[in-house]
């Protein structure tokens, strides 16, 4: 689940004097395989040149600056050199929109622009609660180091008896507070996790990442660490409420979410007790060599692409660990010169080297592909379950599980259990192959046995 990065830009052209005039705001709704981004593109004519601006809302990013408009009679193109962005249409004057095609990297992606606003499609799944017989209430709080507003929804039994609050971290990528995974997979795992755990007695307060729906601050640049900093901020404001400051507080992280949570649990002693959902136990560097590997496997590439993918993968995450001080220009020049290496030398190649190469540049992949998460976890000291599936291929359950362990047994962790499930997958669902590609084919969005294990091992502490 990774941000899809979008920036635009500013720039004059000449135009057919029969041109389509695109002058105004044109909204599209943009669907990926884990999530879906509304975007506003605001165009601009003076004369014959046209210059644009563009809106993600979702990432509540507004503004951002459009580099090269090109038109040429009922076509427009839009270009972001530095990001690998482009988008291609062409007006179709019965339907007043424009069929174009957005293309970031390697992938390309239809969208469609409207006049109107586009409203996403939600299908309802089958664990999607329908009644809430629970207090819900939208709450904010500030992180005062990144200045970020957070959005959310903290629910509490009816009763209000609750002794214990869980605070939900999502995974890698741009998620709102109930993790939704937009088209194709359009599933929703953190509502229905809130809901479980709050009609089992626990307290949730789940909340949009930062710069995402509801929440302030930009997405695009924060780090693991400085995601980290966000849930300290929720810990410190469920503290700062009256009614809410002899709670236990919990942290349950699902994927990247599930490292997070012991980096914090680590150094606060207000955490007492974390639960991983799929987090990673072995080095992230190894995790995604290994990640990257089974996603060709489960495609049914040879054993021969696999072991070049391994061998392409380790010279360049090695690089990444390697210089990972280096300014970002520099490194930006370590990064290339490796990338050249791996792939083929011909005019696709060059590019696709230049667009992985600007991938690894931004800090999120250079903070994360440097994590080892044994570092943080023999810090830790409250009571740890850690769950995986035997079908994750994502988040390989039985190695990073056992890497899970010998790390928390190695800390002198007295309170901790780690569990593999089988057959449940990267978002808990039950399987039948793993893949990617069946999240969306699974009616269920979280295995009942994964969130009975969890509820009960919570309840159970003492």
């Amino acid at each position: 689940m990774k941000k899809l990065l979008i920036s635009l830009f500013f720039i004059t052209i000449t135009c057919s004097l029969h041109a389509q005039n695109f002058e105004g705001a044109w909204y599209g709704l943009i669907k990926l395989p884990t999530t879906q981004l509304h975007l506003v593109f605001h165009i601009t004519k003076t004369g014959d040149t046209y210059t644009a601006t563009m809106d993600s809302p979702d990432q509540n990013a507004n503004g951002l600056p459009v580099d090269k408009v090109d038109v040429s009679q009922n076509n427009i193109t839009l270009t972001a050199a530095k990001f690998g962005v482009t988008y291609t249409g062409t007006y179709l004057p019965d339907s007043n929109k424009i069929k174009g095609t957005f293309t970031q990297g390697p992938g390309s992606l239809p969208l469609n622009l409207t006049r109107t606003p586009v409203a996403a499609a939600v299908e309802k799944r089958p664990q999607d609660p329908t009644d809430f017989p629970y207090k819900q209430e939208e709450v904010k709080f500030t992180n005062p180091k990144a200045g970020d507003v957070l959005a959310g929804t903290l629910t509490m039994p009816a009763d209000g008896k609750a002794k214990k609050l869980v605070i939900l971290i999502t995974g890698s990528g741009p998620q709102n507070r109930n993790e939704e995974l937009g088209p194709p997979i359009n599933h929703r795992p953190f509502l229905v996790w809130s809901d479980w755990l709050t009609r089992q007695g626990i307290a949730v307060l789940r909340y949009d990442d930062r710069g995402i729906a509801k929440s302030t601050g930009t997405f695009g640049t924060a780090t693991t660490a400085d995601f980290a900093d966000d849930v300290i901020a929720a810990i410190n404001y469920i503290q700062s409420r009256v009614d809410l400051k002899n709670l236990e507080i919990g942290l349950l992280g699902h994927s990247e979410g599930g490292i997070i949570a012991p980096m914090v649990a680590a150094g606060n002693k207000n955490v007492k007790f974390v639960v991983m959902v799929a987090g990673p136990g072995v080095p992230i560097k190894e995790l995604m060599i290994q990640q990257n590997a089974d996603h060709l496997r489960l495609l049914g590439a040879p054993d021969t692409v696999i072991a070049l993918s391994r061998r392409n993968n380790t010279a360049i995450y090695n690089t990444v660990i390697q210089y990972a001080n280096l300014p970002s220009d520099q490194f930006s020049q370590k990064a290339d010169s490796v990338f050249y290496t791996v792939y083929p030398k011909s005019e696709e190649g060059v590019k696709a080297a230049k667009e992985a190469a600007a991938q690894l540049t931004i800090p999120w992949s250079r903070y994360f592909i440097n994590i080892v998460p044994a570092n943080y976890l023999v810090k830790v000291k409250c009571p740890v379950l850690a769950i995986d599936g035997t079908l994750d291929y994502q988040v390989k359950g039985d190695d990073n599980l056992r890497a899970i362990h010998d790390a928390l047994q190695k800390g002198g962790n007295k309170n901790f259990e780690t569990v593999l499930l089988p057959g449940l997958n990267h978002l808990m669902q039950k399987a039948i192959t793993g893949s990617d590609v069946e999240y969306g084919q699974i009616p269920e969005t979280v295995n009942l046995v994964a969130l009975k294990k969890v509820s009960d091992w919570i309840n159970g502490l003492q």
